[in-house]
């Protein structure tokens, strides 16, 4: 659908149809995906909706897609959030808008072949392919440190794109196949388990980002426009952590658990170290983009407990945080459409002039570091839980970055929102518009209903999560 929606906006040429084209193809791809999700049989563990056709039958390769658990709830987060995008962008957007409106469409199709790739090498290719759109939205559309920003995006991704590249052709060459599913059964030699896993978990761990891996993501979302922010946040970021599920867990079982306590502590080194870096910010999206280092870290402490609970943590985690973080980032942007400044110091007072603004900016402050009935503390419980079962300091430890996300957040809630407006650009701030409600109360709703009931998306995990960790288990 996304690509459909790129070849109509050739034929296409006024700036008000651009935004109509565009919105509607992302509307109807949102559709398509919910019905997928209701659809979906939550009791079958395997594979559903699988479509296979020979690509390029001389080297095995197929266009092979299809969803189980895992899976399906990243699709509906991909296809969730670019018609916010759109309507972001509506006002903010001024020069080459048929290009940029392009740009997301071919982000959005790019990673749901990512989500949905049942062949490796259709897999690597989509993943390059998303790389393309994100260098561009920052070089042409970013701040004043576009083009550095762009180059250190795509000098770092291309570092993990070679390795992963590297990976999965070592994979293929000894398997004899880029089936996936072929992948995981194949029986590896020793020497090659070692190289091939350290080859992707490098590639993932530069795209999630990993400490000490993120360097590239405060500059990236610093000079990123708010689209841009808002699909490297909240789509993606996920695509490490999906790569941990798909390809090391289940494909190296044994190398997964020799690296486990390594990982675990580099995790929760990141979750105190995105804590206290984001605490240290004075400009906003860096404070946002550095909280997203900190919940990160709280998705590979989940993947990489082999339990039931902290790999479904893990996956609601990625799923909340592509929420929350987006809508934090559009929020941002709101702030930057009226005043140009992204700096807290400029702020202050809007509760007397923006009371929807600051109603919504303190429910999204709250939810991400987990306050109760909020979506992000469902994900942050579940993975501790899981953690616990292999090490309470863990818990004890990541339990400090939550303290530091309610640390940053409230001070950055108590500078911008209350006390006396500190520039005239802050005295003059109106409210929020019917399209910017329009834009940022989905998120608000989703946020709420997932932290009040989030039964429908931990069920429609559980059957697949479990096929994971039962052939862990039974493995190691």
């Amino acid at each position: 659908m996304p690509f459909i929606g790129m070849v109509a906006l050739l034929f296409v040429h006024e700036r008000k149809w651009v935004l109509v084209t565009t919105l509607a193809t992302t509307l109807v791809n949102a559709a398509l995906a919910l019905q997928l999700w209701v659809s979906f049989d939550n009791v079958e563990k395997g594979l559903q909706f699988v479509e296979r056709v020979e690509w390029m039958p001389t080297f095995g390769i197929q266009y092979a897609v299809g969803v189980d658990g895992i899976s399906v709830l990243l699709v509906l987060l991909t296809t969730f959030l670019p018609p916010l995008c759109v309507l972001g962008s509506w006002d903010s957007i001024t020069t080459r808008l048929k290009a940029f409106m392009m740009l997301i469409l071919l982000v959005e199709g790019a990673m749901l072949v990512v989500f949905t790739a049942l062949d490796a090498f259709l897999f690597f290719m989509m993943w390059e392919v998303t790389m393309i759109p994100m260098y561009f939205m920052i070089v042409l559309w970013g701040g004043p440190n576009r083009v550095a920003a762009g180059l250190k995006y795509v000098l770092y991704s291309l570092t993990g794109s070679l390795l992963l590249l590297i990976g999965i052709l070592a994979l293929s060459l000894q398997a004899g196949t880029f089936d996936i599913l072929s992948l995981a059964g194949y029986d590896y030699t020793p020497d090659s388990e070692f190289w091939i896993f350290l080859a992707l978990f490098l590639g993932f761990a530069i795209k999630l980002p990993m400490l000490p891996f993120h360097t590239w993501l405060p500059d990236a979302h610093s000079e990123a426009p708010t689209a841009g922010s808002v699909l490297l946040a909240g789509v993606l970021l996920k695509m490490g952590g999906y790569g941990f599920i798909r390809f090391c867990l289940p494909i190296f079982p044994e190398m997964s658990h020799a690296f486990a306590p390594a990982v675990l502590w580099m995790s929760v080194a990141a979750v105190l170290y995105g804590g206290y870096m984001a605490l240290a910010q004075v400009d906003l999206k860096r404070l946002v983009a550095y909280s997203s280092v900190s919940h990160m870290g709280f998705v590979t402490l989940g993947i990489f407990s082999f339990n039931n609970e902290g790999v479904e943590g893990a996956i609601l985690q990625m799923v909340t945080h592509g929420l929350t973080t987006g809508a934090m980032f559009l929020i941002v942007g709101q702030l930057y459409d009226r005043t140009k400044s992204r700096s807290i110091a400029d702020y202050g007072g809007l509760q007397q002039r923006m009371p929807r603004f600051v109603a919504i900016l303190s429910l999204f402050a709250v939810a991400s570091f987990g306050l109760p009935t909020t979506s992000n503390f469902i994900g942050e419980f579940l993975i501790l839980v899981g953690v616990s079962y292999e090490n309470f300091v863990f818990v004890v430890l990541a339990m400090g970055g939550i303290v530091l996300g309610a640390a940053y957040m409230l001070w950055m809630l108590q500078r911008v929102a209350f006390g006396e407006a500190r520039t005239e650009a802050a005295k003059k701030m109106t409210d929020l518009n019917t399209r910017e409600m329009w834009t940022i109360m989905p998120l608000a709703i989703a946020v709420v209903a997932i932290g009040v009931y989030p039964g429908p998306l931990l069920e429609a995990m559980d059957a697949s999560v479990t096929f994971v960790v039962e052939r862990l288990a039974s493995i190691l």
